[in-house]
């Protein structure tokens, strides 16, 4: 895998591609080497201001990661509004993740971000996940594993239990005010809430250990109700214990 020293040749090759491009008015790191957490696993996070038409940024800037690098790889992830966000797969298990951003939209939506150059504009900042439809993908998963199981379906079991167990993580990293995406905050959950998410892990896709992880979730579901959203939690708890 890459060495950081690899890593960051690479940032200082895009820092002084974006300075000589006069398109690029511009440029952020975002993720944890913007605030000083990162270490040597960290990937590079960028946005660029683009002035002018952002298609053709991402056009030239793709073509030269992919000569300049030799990038293996890269796909886009969904970034709302019309920013594009490009992610690169390079040699050595570099992860390089470029979002092109419209001038207006250049700007810090949340506490990770560092201005290179260029001038940041005002931002709303990322909503979180709505706590409702939290819950509702709970209920759902666990509705939707139970009837996989009871299919024969073990795999698609499998599959909404490890889900619902997402879920619940998610729920907690709301009420803790923790990072929700991608369980960026579950490392920092306390232990008397991650301890009883141990046994939901699927361990085979024989019917009674599925039936038994189920069950040890829909209990850690519960539990996490009763202290998010204890009102919910009242009506919802015997129809999931039905469940087990």
């Amino acid at each position: 895998m890459f060495t950081p020293e690899q890593r960051d040749r690479t940032r200082a090759q895009l820092l002084a591609h974006a300075k000589a491009d006069d398109s690029i008015v511009g440029l952020a790191f975002t993720g944890s080497h913007a605030t000083g957490d990162g270490d040597r696993w960290s990937d590079t996070d960028i946005v660029l201001s683009v002035r002018g038409e952002v298609a053709e940024a991402v056009r030239r800037w793709t073509a030269w990661i992919h000569d300049e690098f030799g990038a293996r790889h890269h796909w886009d992830l969904g970034a709302g509004g019309t920013s594009v966000i490009r992610v690169f797969l390079l040699p050595g298990w570099v992860e390089l993740d470029v979002t092109f951003s419209p001038e207006p939209e250049f700007g810090a939506r949340g506490p990770q971000w560092r201005t290179v150059f260029g001038s940041p504009q005002a931002q709303s900042p990322f909503a979180p996940p709505d706590r409702n439809t939290v819950i509702g993908f709970a209920w759902h998963h666990a509705l939707h594993a139970r009837i996989c199981v009871e299919r024969g379906r073990n795999w698609q079991a499998a599959h909404w239990i490890n889900t619902l167990r997402d879920q619940l993580i998610t729920l907690a990293c709301l009420r803790l005010d923790l990072p929700t995406a991608y369980s960026k905050g579950a490392h920092l959950l306390p232990d008397e809430v991650t301890a009883p998410l141990e046994p939901t892990l699927v361990r085979s896709l024989a019917e009674a250990e599925l039936r038994r992880a189920l069950s040890a979730t829909i209990t850690a579901a519960t539990t996490e109700l009763d202290v998010s959203a204890p009102e919910l939690a009242t009506r919802l708890r015997p129809m999931l214990m039905e469940l087990t």
